[in-house]
Formats: C-alpha cells, structure tokens, sequence
C-alpha cells in the first residue's frame, strides 16, 4: 500500500467521505488539487466554508436558504401556486424539478426515507412540519415525488395514507421515472411526462 506524506493521505481520506468517491477517485482529486494555482485552491476551500456556513434550511419547506432569510426563493415567491405541494426527498430532487420549468406549485422536503433497517423512521423526517402546513393552508393536492425504489414508494405509501385524512386529493408521480432511479439522474422530458401522468393514490 503506497503511504503518502500526511496532508496528501489526510486529504484523500476526506474526499473519500464524500457520496460517490472512491479511494481512485479521491487520489485523482487529490492530486488535482496540489496542482492547482494556489489562489484557486484557497477559493475552492472558501466556497466549501461560506456555504456550510451561510446555507440554512427554509423553515416552511426544508429547502435550501440562506442565513439571514427563514425562508426559500420558492415560498417568498408569490407567483407560485400555493395550492399544490410536491413532496420530495432530497433538496436536489426540488432542483431536478424545477429544471423542467413546468412544476409551479410548492414544495417540501422530506430530507430522507422511511426506511427501519437503516433505523430511519417517519419521526426522523419532516412529515410533521407537512402535516402542519396541510392543517394551516388550503391546499387541495399533494404530489407524492419521492424516488420509485422500496424506501421510496413505502414513503410516498405513508404519507398517502396521513394526508387522505385531510381530505386532500393525494398524487403519486407516474409513468417516466424508472424503478430504481433517482430524481436527480432523469432528464427533464422524463421528469415532465412523470408529472403529468401522476395518477391519484387509492
């Protein structure tokens, strides 16, 4: 095993954490960064630092804002249709929507799964905070757009079942995104066919 001098082993290591890299791929990075101009290495580690340190999440959706606002584009926004709420589970699957320019209504996050094996259960996510605006707002359909896997469609299975009790008309993203997939990965023809073929949940 080749043992670099620390900082370069250090570094390797962190870019491992990240989702997605492996240690290949951590020790290319790696090496790109020492070769680098020193100014684009500092503005790199700065833009790591002021986002962790400016990014909040929007008290109402759980979507991305930042320091200082309590809330997002999207629920300051007042062209948007305030009767639709599009579930999600991750704050890029809002972003991967919103790329198709079609979805006008609002969102919130989920910011996970139900999913027992991984002790992740409906307490651990933001389902109270929807219930909450369900009770406070008139909202007359909830769109259920979490990712078509096991923990996905448990989720979306769920919260139909919660949000039925409110009287809400509750749709489940349909035909277009395929099983397994990710929101984040499906281009925006498929994630717009998916939006239009919702069907309602029984």
């Amino acid at each position: 095993m080749i043992k670099y001098v620390e900082p370069v082993s250090r570094l390797i290591a962190e870019l491992n954490k990240l989702p997605g890299i492996g240690p290949k791929t951590a020790q290319r990075l790696a090496f790109h960064i020492l070769n680098i101009p020193a100014d684009e290495a500092r503005q790199l580690a700065d833009a790591i630092n002021t986002a962790r340190e400016r990014v909040r999440y929007c008290k109402t959706c759980g979507n991305l804002t930042e320091k200082g606002n309590e809330h997002c584009r999207y629920c300051t926004d007042p062209s948007r249709d305030r009767t639709v709420i599009c579930v999600v589970e991750e704050v890029r699957d809002a972003f991967a929507l919103e790329r198709m320019r079609e979805y006008k209504g609002m969102y919130h996050v989920l910011h996970g799964t139900i999913s027992p094996m991984e002790g992740v259960g409906p307490e651990d996510l933001t389902i109270k905070q929807l219930l909450t605006r369900l009770r406070g707002n008139k909202i007359k359909e909830v769109i259920l757009a979490t990712n078509p896997d096991v923990e996905g469609e448990a989720t979306a299975m769920y919260l139909a079942r919660l949000i039925k009790t409110f009287g809400i008309k509750v749709t489940r993203i349909a035909h277009g995104v395929p099983v397994g997939g990710d929101l984040e990965y499906a281009d925006e023809v498929t994630l717009a066919r998916a939006i239009e073929g919702r069907i309602e949940v029984s």
